[in-house]
């Protein structure tokens, strides 16, 4: 038995990105147990995934405290491998037989972030994130989306507010591809979100029709948005964790990037694109008077037709026929 420590993300977007590096050790050593250590927030997602015995949530403490415990917590366990994706001092100080650490020097604007994490194994070919739920989780999804007829995934909101787009223009887009006449007619809309980020979506939840309205913001865990997304038919949202889960559930996934780097964050895999602002990130960020703590959106230069046309085009390429033939922008 080879015990593996994992050691990833606080944030949900880097958590998802960093699930086919932990797939890969499970399919490569078959026997391996695996302790994953992460944030408090995506810690639910690694419960069921191959090989996981054990997930540490790391709670933030002031100063290095959460480091400390995780320390006391794995220090007396002899490990055969400790992956460290984000790079700290802790896996020089475990008993372990290979340390794989990541180095943040390696970070740039044109290597994507899945090049980065699997430069820690030296793997040529990035694995792609990998998502599993408990059969228990996918009931309760079927329940909340039931099958029938399109189901259109929305995702309004971000970790911050300079990469929302528009709620009206959601709205508008909504609008125009599931009218009578669009490329979805009468599809359902599958809204997600967090609870805290209700009232920013609240104009989207509200001009969905109620008889077509599948309305989950802040009332599902991870896992069970995960399981809701897999029977969604198409995605669309903010650079944001959920986006990244939609691209890990095989979905057409259109991802709206402004203020964030494309190059480092697009959506993963053959179904999954971006469309992104006229401005680019260094336009965006590098103004004078850029602070994010007080910007207001910063994706206003996205224009609803340019989205709508960035939908049309994923999907003729691998939304009518299943096939995967779309490539990540």
């Amino acid at each position: 038995m080879k015990k593996i420590l994992f050691i990833t993300a606080t944030r949900i977007g880097d958590a998802v990105l960093s699930t086919g590096i932990l797939a890969h050790l499970a399919s490569r050593y078959p026997d391996c147990r695996i302790t994953v250590a992460c944030g408090e927030v995506p810690a639910p997602l690694f419960s069921a995934l191959p090989n996981v015995v054990r997930v540490i949530p790391l709670r933030k403490f002031a100063g290095f405290g959460h480091w400390v415990l995780l320390w006391l917590r794995s220090v007396l366990s002899w490990w055969y491998m400790v992956v460290d994706l984000r790079g700290t001092a802790l896996a020089w100080f475990l008993p372990t037989l290979r340390r794989r650490i990541f180095h943040g020097k390696r970070r740039t604007t044109t290597l994507h972030r899945l090049e980065e994490i699997a430069y820690v194994l030296r793997l040529d070919d990035p694995p792609l994130p990998w998502l599993e739920v408990s059969p228990e989780i996918r009931d309760a999804a079927q329940s909340l989306v039931p099958k029938g007829g399109f189901i259109l995934g929305i995702g309004p909101t971000a970790n911050w507010i300079g990469k929302q787009w528009p709620a009206e223009n959601f709205v508008a887009l909504i609008a125009r591809l599931t009218d009578a006449d669009g490329l979805f007619p009468g599809a359902r809309v599958a809204i997600f979100g967090t609870e805290n980020e209700r009232a920013a979506a609240t104009p989207v939840i509200d001009s969905v029709p109620l008889e077509r309205r599948l309305d989950l913001v802040g009332r599902v865990d991870l896992p069970t948005a995960y399981a809701c997304l897999v029977r969604c038919d198409f995605y669309m949202g903010n650079d944001s964790g959920l986006m990244h889960m939609a691209a890990a559930a095989g979905l057409p996934t259109l991802g709206l990037f402004g203020p964030s780097q494309d190059s480092h964050y697009a959506p993963s895999g053959p179904r999954a694109v971006v469309v992104r602002s006229r401005e680019s990130y260094e336009t965006l960020v590098g103004a004078p008077d850029f602070n994010h703590r007080t910007t207001r959106t910063l994706m206003e230069g996205l224009e609803v037709d340019t989205v709508a046309a960035a939908v049309a085009e994923l999907w003729e390429h691998c939304g009518k026929d299943g096939q995967d033939s779309a490539g990540v922008s």
